[in-house]
């Protein structure tokens, strides 16, 4: 639980529940229908405590770029509202050394979500992750083999790394549409059925790709 947000009558259930937070690897945070932080996990705090893409002002969390800020706000604000509403499907957040980051709104006011959001008094909680899209050496094997240009490649490494085309479109910084087509050009270049094939297609590649540093490894040993 974060020592900045005490809960001094916190139920055994909600503990538990704080507990299993601070175990995520993503940055969450659970907030009110005025943005209010109303706690937030360890590695939320990592990020709070870095202080660019999200910031705690006075109790209330904060995106650094005004327009994300304005979208989450808005949310937060409907989502106290116990309107039926989806959470965001991924809001793309650039951080100051260009490291991509996307971010999931999910609204904790029906269903068996309302549960947890009313032992924080919070409406709606808040993911963050961060997007490591580099493309991994010699991975130019697999654009060779399957002829791709360079932006299908790392649209292909993405769907395996997010797994959704709204999520690889927040963290490329580009349209849904387009990751769309991209997706079509793989599909008809590689032969896959679905998107889950090409976690199957690059997993192929996986021993092919690690085998020069293991064999630079091995040369140096014997040297």
């Amino acid at each position: 639980m974060n020592a900045l947000f005490p809960f001094p009558r916190m139920s055994v259930d909600a503990a538990t529940f704080a507990d299993t937070l601070d175990g995520l690897d993503v940055g969450l945070y659970l907030v009110d229908a005025h943005a209010r932080l109303v706690h937030a996990n360890t590695a939320g705090q990592a990020i709070l405590d870095a202080r660019d893409i999200l910031l705690e002002i006075r109790g209330h969390l904060v995106a650094s770029d005004p327009a994300v800020n304005q979208t989450l706000r808005h949310f937060f604000t409907v989502a106290g509202q116990g309107n039926a509403i989806l959470g965001t499907s991924g809001v793309p957040m650039l951080g100051r050394d260009g490291q991509r980051h996307v971010a999931h709104a999910l609204p904790l006011t029906s269903g068996t979500r309302r549960s947890a959001g009313v032992a924080y008094s919070a409406v709606a909680a808040l993911f963050v992750r961060t997007t490591a899209l580099t493309i991994p050496p010699r991975s130019e094997v697999i654009a060779k083999a399957f002829k791709l240009t360079p932006t299908e490649l790392r649209v292909l490494l993405a769907i395996v790394e997010l797994g959704s085309v709204p999520e690889v479109a927040a963290a490329l910084g580009v349209a849904g549409t387009t990751v769309k087509t991209h997706v079509r050009h793989l599909f008809e270049k590689t032969g896959a059925a679905r998107q889950a094939d090409f976690v199957k297609l690059v997993a192929g590649y996986a021993t092919l790709l690690r085998e020069p540093a293991e064999y630079r490894q091995s040369a140096g040993a014997t040297r």
